[in-house]
C-alpha cells in the first residue's frame, strides 16, 4: 500500500533553516507537495512539484523555501531557509499516484520557529 513517511521537522530559531523529507512508497507518483496547518487555521499549500519538475509556491514562502524531488528515491524535499515564527505549523507531505491521481497524505511533522 501507499506510504508517505516524513522527517526533518524540529525546533529552530528565527532566521534558521530546516530540510524536510518525504519518502513515498507503494506506487508511482505524479505531483508531490507540502502543505501546512497551524493551530486554529486551515491546511494550506506550501509548495508543489510536478513529475516534470514544474514548481509552485505560496506567496508567503517564495524566495525562502525550495521544493525538489529525487525520482530514484521517490522522495520529495522542502528546504526551508530564513524561517519565521509564522512558519510554525505541522507540515504534511502529499502525493498523487501517477495514473489514477489518487491523493495520499503523510502523518505530518512539526516545525516550530521560536527563540
Amino acid at each position: 500500500q501507499v506510504q508517505l513517511v516524513e522527517s526533518g521537522g524540529g525546533l529552530v530559531q528565527p532566521g534558521g533553516s530546516l530540510r524536510l523529507s518525504c519518502a513515498a512508497s507503494g506506487s508511482s507518483f505524479g505531483a508531490m507537495g507540502w502543505y501546512r496547518q497551524a493551530p486554529g487555521r486551515q491546511r494550506e499549500l506550501v509548495a508543489t512539484i510536478t513529475r516534470g519538475d514544474s514548481t509552485n509556491y505560496a506567496d508567503s514562502v517564495k524566495g525562502r523555501f525550495t521544493i525538489s524531488r529525487d525520482y530514484a528515491k521517490n522522495t520529495v524535499y522542502l528546504q526551508m531557509n530564513s524561517l519565521k515564527p509564522e512558519d510554525t505549523a505541522v507540515y504534511y507531505c502529499n502525493a498523487e499516484t501517477r495514473w489514477t491521481r489518487q491523493p495520499y497524505w503523510g502523518q505530518g511533522t512539526q516545525v516550530t520557529v521560536s527563540s
